[in-house]
């Protein structure tokens, strides 16, 4: 019961559910381009990616300098629930701004996007 109030306190707060979306999209994005992505500060940013860590949600990965993070791929009732969230998604306003804001972001060099932020 704890590990599914969890995924639902994931999936509770609007950045949170954004993240998610971003990240049915692409495999993986970096701490800074999530920073950049949602406009919050890395430590707000960090703190949001903590909870979806928590939730079983995300997954991480350290590589030199960068947090990756990306959807865990662990059972496949969270799988349905993924499929389920991306196609409720689909449409919606918000969703589809985030869409260009990523294809943006993404193109842009992590290292000007950290100098940015102040993050690693």
């Amino acid at each position: 019961m704890e590990s599914i109030s969890q995924l639902f306190k994931a999936l509770g707060d609007q950045n949170r559910l954004r993240v998610v979306a971003a990240l049915l999209e692409y495999d993986e994005l970096c701490a800074c381009q999530l920073t950049e992505f949602l406009q919050i500060t890395a430590a707000t940013a960090s703190r949001h990616m903590g909870v979806l860590v928590a939730s079983g949600l995300v997954s991480s990965r350290k590589e030199s300098r960068w947090v990756y993070y990306r959807l865990t791929q662990k059972s496949r009732p969270l799988l349905e629930m993924l499929d389920w969230l991306s196609r409720q998604l689909k449409n919606d306003t918000t969703i589809k701004q985030d869409r260009k804001t990523l294809a943006e972001i993404t193109s842009c060099d992590k290292n000007d996007l950290c100098k940015r932020h102040n993050t690693p």
